[in-house]
């Protein structure tokens, strides 16, 4: 029997499972009963391990614990560090009784959640996310993958994990960058679903990034709340889901051109947003004033408006087309028809898009 918590919940039926947001769990909280057997595999990265790995380890009394340490970076979610996982699991003789355990940000997340769906066709895996981006975003709702230099995330599976534990102190370790990248998430749920959220972002957005902790905690549950929902709703983004992906077309376009290295994916989802918005602008949904409110909350946020210097019309035509949420060869796109409600669609106005691409490749400030 799982123990009770304070906890919302993702409601997949018999595959239920908590996501828990409190202060001081890492390391407080036992995590053994989400354990199936009794050998646990703690995948990290060489920045989060020194600061969370033996608190993470006290999570498991009573389990053998193993570890594996990776790399850290987007440009590390590939085969040959995928590969690294599966030897740790052979040499230490892990069965399909296994519990994978993915401690760091949202690239320890995917490809750990990635190895435990393969690994024995199929293991349980518990997310100890320890960055803003995965304790709102990555770490919630089973997608689990690794990047091909063509494009991001072409190779992966939905394996959901056992349980979530978000613990906001970890927040404290991160540097700017990475705090903002997060934000980038966050202001994507108000955009694509809650307009009074966005609101409380604008009157807040100076709080959380000074890192505040009662408006931080606000902001990932609200945020955890509308991505658990989404989740129940549609596991495998055969609708609503899809929504998610809001300025993800044009951002991982930036990310497979920059080489998944000179861009966080959560700055690169902040350009891929203000384009979508610029966008929906053109095509008449919204007004000037609400992609100026969409400019000012993400400059506040610390993010980029713009692409990279020296991203043309072309780069991104040819990298859009390989996307893989594209429909028979079109692209396809989450846009705004009003702030805080989005829709999905390929079927939008050529002339449009290229004006958009045009005006971002050559921004006017």
């Amino acid at each position: 029997m799982q123990p009770k918590q304070d906890h919302l919940n993702v409601e997949l039926g018999e595959r239920r499972y908590p996501i828990v947001i409190e202060e001081g769990s890492l390391g407080r909280m036992d995590l053994s009963p989400w354990v199936t057997g009794e050998q646990v595999l703690i995948v990290s990265n060489e920045t989060v391990a020194p600061l969370y790995l033996e608190q993470a380890r006290a999570s498991f009394p009573g389990c053998r614990v193993d570890e594996v340490i990776l790399p850290d970076g987007e440009r590390y979610k590939t085969w040959e560090t995928l590969n690294r996982i599966f030897d740790v699991l052979i040499d230490k003789q892990h069965t399909r009784r296994t519990t994978l355990v993915a401690l760091g940000g949202g690239v320890i997340g995917d490809i750990t959640g990635f190895a435990a769906a393969t690994w024995q066709r199929g293991v349980d895996f518990i997310q100890i996310p320890t960055t803003l981006l995965a304790q709102v975003d990555a770490s919630v709702g089973g997608k689990t993958g690794i990047n091909h230099p063509q494009g991001k995330n072409m190779i992966g599976a939905f394996h959901q994990p056992r349980i979530v534990v978000a613990d906001p102190l970890t927040l404290g370790s991160l540097p700017p960058t990475e705090m903002a990248a997060g934000m980038a998430e966050v202001i994507k749920y108000g955009l694509i679903r809650d307009e009074h959220f966005l609101s409380w972002l604008e009157e807040h957005m100076d709080h959380l990034m000074a890192m505040q902790p009662e408006p931080l905690k606000e902001a990932i549950r609200r945020s955890c709340e509308c991505k658990a929902a989404i989740v129940a709703e549609d596991e495998r983004e055969a609708g609503v889901r899809a929504l998610l992906n809001l300025g993800h077309t044009f951002g991982h376009a930036i990310e497979t051109h920059t080489g998944y290295s000179d861009w966080l994916h959560g700055e690169a989802v902040a350009a891929g947003m203000m384009m979508a918005t610029d966008l929906s602008e053109r095509l008449g949904y919204l007004n000037y004033n609400d992609s100026v409110r969409v400019r000012q909350l993400l400059i506040r946020a610390r993010l980029p408006v713009n692409p990279p210097e020296g991203m043309s019309p072309v780069h991104f035509r040819a990298l859009m087309q390989v996307d893989k949420k594209n429909v028979s060869g079109r692209v396809r796109l989450v846009l705004l028809r009003a702030l805080g409600d989005a829709f999905v669609t390929e079927d939008f106005d050529p002339e449009a898009f290229e004006a958009t691409l045009n005006h971002f490749c050559h921004p006017l400030d």
